[in-house]
């Protein structure tokens, strides 16, 4: 029983400090830095309206050719979408798309991935909340490995990455967000290891004097 609640208390030590860290790097990642000219910006909808203003704010700075902003609520028209970006209309007309098929985060992915492979991209500049960038790169790293995805991570309301402690829902908020992250790591890390697995090993040398 001892041994048992010591590997217990190891391990909720472990997602402490993974925790802490989780939170640190995030803090690191904003303000974001001036991403590099890429083939278009995507966005991914949430309770702030800062990812959208920032990704519009991208487009018309002409680091992108077209906006896909994914994860629109099925009710919300192309106007709406308009007065939430604070776009300017000629740009929003002409260069923004709207995908209303992603319901969650691998959604997103998902509907980014056909998205962009349908028009030949494979240069994406990221945008989402701070605290949600790790896990959006993480899916769409696996929905589409051949991208290079910039991250352009916004500070916005619904955690205080920087004082998560001191209030228990934005402590609690992150503690989901980790956890939802580590178990694409640990479902990646088992899907690794079962293709090693499954590989079929390399045939031998015909030795001398023999036909293969």
């Amino acid at each position: 029983m001892r041994r048992v609640l010591a590997a217990v208390l190891v391990l909720a030590l472990i997602w402490a400090v993974g925790l802490v860290a989780f939170a640190q790097r995030i803090e690191r990642s904003t303000p974001a830095d001036e991403p590099p000219v890429a083939d278009a910006v995507v966005a991914l909808t949430g309770a702030s309206d800062l990812r959208l203003e920032a990704a519009a704010r991208l487009l018309e700075r002409g680091k992108g050719r077209r906006l896909l902003i994914s994860g629109v609520n099925k009710e919300a028209s192309r106007a709406d979408l308009l007065a939430v970006t604070g776009a300017v209309k000629p740009i929003y007309d002409c260069c923004v798309d709207l995908g209303y098929a992603a319901a969650d985060t691998i959604g997103n992915a998902e509907e980014i991935a056909d998205w962009a492979r349908g028009k030949d991209y494979d240069r994406l500049i990221v945008v989402t909340s701070d605290y949600h960038m790790p896990r959006t790169l993480l899916l769409l790293r696996e929905a589409m490995p051949e991208a290079t995805l910039t991250p352009y991570p916004v500070v916005t309301g619904p955690v205080d990455v920087r004082h998560w402690w001191r209030k228990s829902g934005d402590a609690r908020r992150l503690s989901i967000e980790y956890c939802k992250y580590l178990a694409i790591l640990v479902r990646e890390s088992v899907a690794g290891a079962g293709s090693k697995s499954h590989e079929t090993p390399p045939a031998e040398p015909a030795a001398k004097g023999t036909k293969p």
